[in-house]
C-alpha cells in the first residue's frame, strides 16, 4: 500500500502543478488535458481528429468544438484539413503551446530526469513496468490507453 499512497501523492502534486499552469494561462483543466493528449499523440506519430480528441477527453461534439475554439483563439492549437481526405480535420499543437509548457514545466521535467538518473537501467525498467500496470489498473475497462510516456 505504500506504493499506492506514494503514487497518489505524486498524482496530487502533479494535478496541483497542472492547475497552477492552467490558472496562470487562462486555461480550463480540460484544455490542459487536451494539450497533453495532443502532445503525446505527436510524440507517438499519431494524427488526432476532433472526434478522437473528444472521445479521449469524454466530451461531446459541442464540448469538443468549444474546447478547440478556445485553444485556437489562444494560438495553442491549429485545425487543418487532411491533405488526403478534405472532409477530415486534423489537430496540431502550435509552437506557442510547446514554449508555454516548457517555460512552466521545464524545471519540473528536469527534476524528474535528474531523479531518474539516480537509478540503474534495471531499476527504471521495474518502475516503468509498475507505472504502466498502475495506468492500466486506474483506467476504466473500456478506456483506450494513450501512448506510453517517453
Amino acid at each position: 500500500m505504500r506504493l499506492v499512497h506514494l503514487l497518489r501523492a505524486v498524482a496530487v502534486e502533479l494535478h496541483l502543478r497542472g492547475g497552477e499552469f492552467a490558472g496562470r494561462n487562462g486555461l480550463h483543466p480540460t484544455d490542459l488535458r487536451a494539450l497533453i493528449r495532443l502532445l503525446d499523440a505527436d510524440r507517438a506519430g499519431e494524427t488526432v481528429t476532433p472526434g478522437r480528441l473528444g472521445e479521449a477527453l469524454k466530451l461531446n461534439s459541442a464540448g469538443t468544438t468549444a474546447l478547440l475554439d478556445r485553444l485556437e483563439r489562444l494560438g495553442l492549437v491549429r485545425r487543418s484539413r487532411d491533405g488526403r481526405d478534405r472532409r477530415r480535420v486534423l489537430l496540431m499543437v502550435e509552437p506557442k503551446a510547446i514554449e508555454l509548457g516548457w517555460s512552466f514545466f521545464g524545471p519540473l521535467i528536469a527534476g524528474l530526469v535528474r531523479a531518474a538518473e539516480e537509478f540503474t537501467p534495471a531499476e527504471l525498467d521495474v518502475v516503468q513496468r509498475y507505472l504502466t500496470a498502475a495506468l492500466h489498473a486506474a483506467a476504466p475497462p473500456d478506456a483506450e490507453q494513450g501512448p506510453a510516456p517517453g
